[in-house]
């Protein structure tokens, strides 16, 4: 297979504490998805990268911030933040987020 592939249970959980975990997933040199775990009222503070990322809201609910507008996403919705904007996350209702990243993310691995 020229896929790359990557089984959910063989992927290392990082506790990144604050009641948050991240879990990477399948990526290559241009493009990486990765799965954030939070419990209720945890947060992902406001930070900037180069990357763009698109979040996908898989579970739970989440009050989103770019550029310190806010927005309340639940299961099924999902943004995308052009690189370099400030945005950050706190979860309103325990959920999982499906970052993806283009380039990948190399301070993950």
């Amino acid at each position: 297979m020229k896929g790359i592939v990557a089984k959910h249970d063989e992927q290392r959980r990082i506790d990144l504490g604050g009641g948050t975990t991240r879990r990477v997933l399948a990526h290559d040199e241009q493009l990486m998805a990765v799965e954030v775990a939070f419990e209720r009222g945890a947060v992902g503070a406001v930070h900037t990268h180069p990357h763009t990322q698109c979040s996908y809201v898989l579970s739970g609910r989440f009050s989103y911030s770019v550029e310190g507008e806010a927005v309340e996403l639940a299961a099924g919705d999902s943004i995308v933040v052009p690189s370099g904007l400030p945005h950050g996350t706190i979860c309103l209702e325990e959920g999982v987020l499906l970052d993806v990243f283009t380039p990948m993310r190399k301070d993950f691995v």
